[in-house]
């Protein structure tokens, strides 16, 4: 195995130093796909500085729009899940330690993660995504943090903990896009927070077999559901803001909404040893997922993929629909003979849009277009082609499900993580204008964007 490793990090960086034709790949190859996946890694993690003079440790350089690329504090930790998923999956475990480093360098003085640096920009949604990729790193047993830190099942518990405070009772309850009042988008209740409080909560129910988390996670869909934001069709919509009592929705449609809602059900599936009612909510997700963001059996982000409107942050979602519904055939098993055929096609696909840059190798969005290199890069745009390769080792080897407390999981847990944790009170004050000019501009620039670009499909039914 480890000449293995030493030979493919060879491979990455010989190619990371000359300029090739686009990748290709044999998608019924492990080591082909290995390969193809780990050249893909390579050129992802020349974005990332946090380990050179000037750079912050688990951070990527950002936010937008600072040249060539900038990227939000949420995306670095969705890149370190994704590196845990990668490792998993292929055995390469040549970011190990820089994933591992990366993330207990954001736990934050809380061991919540969430850093006070990042206060002024500090979404569910942000916290949430860390809070997943340390409940990951607890379900592969990915190496341990150092001694004397806290276990990556005890981060995720302490996400979990903090944002079971939060909801309220405007709409009938909910979590909040942001965490603080100052922030704009703090009377915004959508999807993707709450998608992420569930999600965690119901695999926080599977690893520990506790029912408390279950019923948190419960809770959570009971609210979606009745607030309109996953609709009857199992449509899943972006949000709506408290003084319309969350009636104004926001119908923009992007994979990862549906995608981390369809995580958490497969969960709620294997918690319950199998339960109709949540094989049924499993399937209706499966049916929306695909009829709406896989045109020809290929990953689309239907919102902003067809004129390439897409932000920073949309580049990337593809990387997790993937890597989701790869989990989702795992421990709801029933589901893998509808999904790896849409994976492997669009893999396929994914490689091919691998033909770009000054390395003639970096993935574009555009997956349906073939060859041609859609001109776009970055981080997001690799996450996502390299997750769409390496999930499909799942019919070529033995992939580990998640595991649980019960079936090997050794992470070390705190059932009482973050429950300590307090609201910093300088930043709870009353925001100044100067607050609100530098705090509210990343949330009000995606506000404005997200208007600009799909207001026309946002209000009303």
């Amino acid at each position: 195995m480890l000449s293995t490793l030493v030979s493919r990090a060879a491979t990455a960086l010989v190619l990371g130093s000359t300029a090739v034709h686009a990748l290709t790949v044999d998608i019924d190859s492990a080591s082909s796909i290995k390969d193809t996946a780990a050249t893909i890694a390579y050129d992802m993690m020349t974005f990332y500085k946090g380990n050179q003079s000037g750079g912050i440790i688990g951070v990527l350089p950002g936010p937008p729009p600072n040249p060539p690329t900038g990227y939000y504090w949420w995306e670095s930790g969705a890149m370190w899940g994704t590196l845990i998923d990668y490792w998993h999956y292929t055995g390469d475990s040549s970011y190990n330690d820089v994933t591992a480093k990366g993330i207990q360098a954001q736990v934050g003085e809380d061991l919540d993660m969430m850093p006070r640096n990042w206060s002024q920009s500090m979404g569910n949604d942000d916290q949430g995504f860390w809070g997943m990729t340390v409940m990951s790193a607890a379900e592969t047993n990915f190496q341990n943090p150092p001694a004397g830190a806290p276990g990556w099942l005890a981060l995720a518990q302490a996400v979990f903990n903090t944002q079971a405070r939060r909801p309220d009772d405007e709409c009938g309850g909910g979590l909040r896009w942001q965490v603080y009042p100052y922030l704009t988008g703090y009377d915004y209740k959508n999807s993707i927070a709450n998608g992420c409080f569930f999600n965690i909560a119901a695999r926080l129910a599977r690893y520990t077999d506790n029912h408390t988390y279950y019923d948190h996670a419960e809770t959570t869909w009971d609210w979606i559901r009745s607030v309109g934001y996953m609709d009857a069709n199992y449509n899943v919509y972006d949000g709506g803001h408290i003084q319309y009592n969350c009636t104004d929705i926001n119908k923009v449609q992007f994979s990862y909404n549906i995608a981390v809602w369809l995580l958490g059900a497969a969960n709620m599936y294997n918690y319950t040893n199998g339960s109709t009612i949540w094989e049924e909510r499993v399937n209706l997700l499966l049916n929306s997922t695909f009829n709406t963001f896989f045109p020809d059996d290929i990953a689309y982000e239907v919102a902003c993929e067809p004129k390439l409107t897409c932000t920073t942050d949309m580049f990337s979602f593809k990387a997790y629909v993937t890597r989701w519904l790869a989990a989702t055939s795992l421990i709801a098993p029933f589901t893998r003979d509808r999904i790896m055929p849409k994976l492997k096609t669009s893999a396929v696909a994914a490689a091919k849009q691998c033909s770009g840059g000054d390395n003639g190798r970096m993935c574009g969005l555009s997956w349906s277009k073939g060859e041609v290199w859609d001109g776009t890069q970055g981080v997001g745009q690799q996450m996502a082609a390299m997750s769409a390769l390496f999930v499909n080792l799942l019919p070529l080897e033995t992939i580990a499900p998640p595991l649980t407390n019960a079936t090997g999981g050794t992470s070390e847990g705190n059932p009482d993580a973050g429950s300590q944790s307090v609201v910093n009170p300088e930043a709870m004050r009353p925001a100044t204008g100067g607050d609100k000019a530098g705090a509210g501009i990343v949330t009000t620039l995606v506000l404005v964007g997200a208007t600009a670009m799909f207001g026309w499909m946002s209000i009303g039914d």
